[in-house]
């Protein structure tokens, strides 16, 4: 479905000059004022986000690629008055360099500078202590409490045996994107051996034990003949993974890896010239399509919620605003639909109070970039579509734009319907009074 594009244009102001009818309308000046100051009682707020991501280090492009995403579509909102007359969003970044240390001296940092609202996603330990510390600050402190704003998270348990009120995420989880993976692996008849390989934290944990169990139940002919952990962002040399990988006899490679460590692994195997099919988490992510060029076409696949060659290109033309603006590629839409979603949330409920816009945003459905979604109300888990896509030359039809200048982009195979992807929870929440 398109996404209706005109609330994300650029809001111009045309100016007026009304004071010739102020000298005649005083009736009107009156009106003006009211709409101006608003009803008794109200009064414009800002919604302030402070990001906590690794702005140092080799993931910090992608850091920089998010905090810009916010940014840009929080001053179209603003421009657009999405929240409401005067009411505005903020975004501001601290540097957690990807540590649970330091992002937490962080948290406690924003805390004592008023902020209310936090927002996190590269890397799934951090964001598990951040979750944790901020369900106890919240508890000791009634009514100066703290939401969490996931925007790339994604092990499963934050939205079940770890769910909170407080805690909302807008990418889908690495169990719903293995099911939708693993969906279309089932009738890919080339897929054989499958070698595992990830980064050794609570995400690539998840990613692992999602593929052995839903391979197991989709194609148990599959035989998986490697499962191997890497230390996240430290390898430097992918090859001797590369050469076990050869030497296992694979034929498919699943991976949760993102960022330098994904870039860095498809390097290698393109050096190797290992010719093994590539299924993905993150094959949108900064570096990684530089890194794979011409040799990925056909080779790479990934599992995306949103991507330039989606069916209908929606969303396109913000791409281009973005790229314009920050000579960088658009992908984290789920930032997209936060700030959606955040500003239909304030203005609603007239207020940035994190209580009121946490229950506003429990439930609420949107048409977003790619189709209909809900936050669903009992484990604040986006439910969403997703796509499969393949890593293919540009042809002016289904593969109309590329990605970081390569020349090459995605080409969707199949795009996964919401109920498809959707994953059962465990969560037990409770909420507190509305106010």
């Amino acid at each position: 479905m398109q996404y209706p594009q005109h609330r994300w244009q650029p809001f111009i102001a045309h100016r007026h000059d009304l004071f010739k009818y102020f000298r005649r309308l005083p009736t009107l000046i009156a009106v003006v004022v009211f709409v101006a100051v608003g009803a008794p009682g109200a009064r414009a707020e800002t919604l302030k986000i402070a990001m906590i991501e690794t702005f140092s280090g080799p993931f910090a492009p992608i850091a920089h690629n998010q905090l810009n995403t916010y940014r840009m579509f929080a001053d179209l909102a603003n421009q657009r008055q999405l929240s409401g007359t005067g009411n505005l969003i903020e975004v501001q970044g601290f540097d957690g360099k990807g540590s649970v240390q330091e992002s937490l001296s962080q948290l406690k940092t924003v805390i004592d500078q008023g902020y209310r609202y936090i927002s996190q996603g590269n890397g799934s330990g951090v964001a598990l202590a951040l979750l944790d510390a901020v369900n106890k600050h919240n508890q000791r402190n009634p009514g100066k409490e703290i939401v969490f704003l996931n925007h790339a998270a994604i092990d499963p348990e934050l939205t079940n045996g770890k769910c909170s009120f407080w805690h909302f995420r807008f990418d889908a989880n690495s169990d719903m994107k293995m099911e939708a993976l693993t969906a279309f692996m089932e009738n890919d008849a080339a897929v054989r051996k499958v070698y595992l390989i990830g980064q050794n934290y609570a995400h690539g944990q998840a990613v692992s034990r999602a593929a052995k169990e839903l391979l197991r139940r989709r194609r148990p002919d599959v035989q998986i003949v490697g499962d191997d952990l890497h230390p996240i962002g430290t390898v430097k040399d992918f090859s001797p993974y590369i050469a076990k990988i050869k030497a296992a006899g694979a034929d498919t490679v699943i991976t949760g890896n993102w960022g330098a460590d994904l870039a860095l692994l498809i390097r290698a195997a393109k050096d190797a010239g290992l010719g093994v099919k590539f299924y993905t988490y993150y094959g949108r992510s900064a570096g990684v399509p530089t890194a794979m060029g011409a040799a990925g076409v056909g080779q790479v696949r990934t599992v995306v919620y949103w991507h330039e060659n989606n069916e209908t290109f929606s969303g396109h033309d913000l791409a281009t605003q973005f790229r314009a603006k920050y000579d960088d590629d658009l992908y984290f839409v789920s930032i997209v639909t936060m700030v959606d979603m955040l500003a239909r949330a304030v203005k609603a409920t007239g207020s940035v109070d994190p209580v009121s816009v946490a229950h506003g945003l429990e439930g609420m459905k949107i048409t977003a970039l790619n189709g209909e979604v809900e936050m669903r109300a009992v484990d604040h888990q986006l439910q969403q579509p997703l796509y499969i896509a393949t890593w293919s030359a540009l042809d002016g039809k289904r593969v109309k734009y590329d990605q970081e200048k390569t020349g090459y982009g995605w080409k969707t195979e199949r795009k996964v319907e919401r109920h498809v992807a959707a994953q059962p929870t465990s969560c037990q929440m409770q909420r507190p009074l509305k106010r």
